[in-house]
């Protein structure tokens, strides 16, 4: 396993009984990036993360976080002082008030920035003297975000980190996951909000049913994904575009619809060479992509 990657993984495998919840996972996370992690519920992302932050033992094949192996305790134990880690329940110690939460936090990091805490704590409207189980669900995302960023940990992994965030708060926990890069920092997050994710993902995985079923850089997508809309006239010949680069065809009467991840050139030379009255062709949008994706997996 080599050294680009913060995160890697081998066959990762977790079976709960007879139900198997990620299935031989092959998954690569390139170091000083921001890769998204897509699925529907259930897929299997939140089981994934537990495994790599050591919560949860693997059934089978094997992960490094870090070039640490996950499934050594100790080792995990080392990792995590460079790991930051919010996850989609946001637990934190509801007893204590924000401000003693923050002051226990950081007595545990070395790499703790006071000053961006502080700041984080102000720009998140955070009141020092409440009770963190008195705080509403977005105010208690927003601390749990505020322990994750104030370090300057070398992986953050963020589970659903917008869920319960309003419009400017999302906005803001964008810019600033995106900077986290220039800091030295990979970022590895998985989320529902496919838009929020296309906005500054440089790289995306997408899992179904615990499989890895994508894996696509953002800018490669952006340059060479094209929704290329034919019309006959005449019954569309669906079998001529069994060609490299289609991905996905709909046929509807004398439309038809191809989804290529390449080649859209030679694909619009073929349409024309058939005969086609009509050639429209359109960039694709991730969310294009992962129905698309996770269509072709089931």
């Amino acid at each position: 396993m080599g050294n680009d990657y913060a995160i890697e993984t081998q066959n990762l495998t977790k079976h709960y009984g007879a139900v198997e919840a990620v299935s031989a996972l092959n998954l690569k996370v390139l170091r000083h990036q921001v890769t998204g992690f897509l699925g529907r519920n259930g897929a299997g992302k939140s089981t994934t993360i537990r495994m790599l932050l050591g919560m949860t033992r693997p059934s089978k094949g094997s992960g490094m976080v870090l070039d640490r192996p996950i499934d050594d305790a100790r080792e995990n134990r080392e990792v995590r002082r460079n790991v930051a880690y919010v996850g989609e329940d946001k637990e934190l110690y509801g007893y204590m008030t924000v401000e003693q939460l923050i002051r226990f936090t950081a007595s545990f990091y070395t790499d703790w920035r006071p000053k961006t805490a502080h700041c984080l704590q102000r720009r998140y409207e955070l009141p020092s003297e409440r009770k963190v189980r008195d705080l509403s669900k977005g105010m208690r995302t927003k601390l749990a975000l505020l322990l994750a960023l104030a370090r300057r940990p070398e992986l953050l992994i963020l589970d659903e980190p917008s869920d319960g965030l309003d419009p400017v708060s999302i906005e803001d926990l964008l810019g600033t996951l995106g900077a986290a890069t220039g800091e030295g920092t990979t970022v590895f997050f998985s989320s529902h909000q496919i838009a929020e994710v296309e906005r500054i993902a440089d790289r995306v995985c997408i899992i179904d049913r615990g499989r890895l079923v994508a894996d696509l850089s953002l800018d490669e997508m952006r340059q060479d994904y094209r929704r290329i809309t034919l019309g006959f006239a005449t019954q569309a010949p669906g079998h001529e575009f069994d060609i490299h680069g289609v991905r996905q065809v709909r046929i509807s009467g004398r439309q038809m619809i191809l989804l290529a991840n390449h080649n859209a050139d030679a694909i619009v030379e073929r349409a024309r060479s058939l005969e086609a009255v009509s050639v429209d062709v359109a960039p694709v949008s991730l969310l294009e992509v992962f129905l698309e994706t996770v269509k072709e997996a089931q």
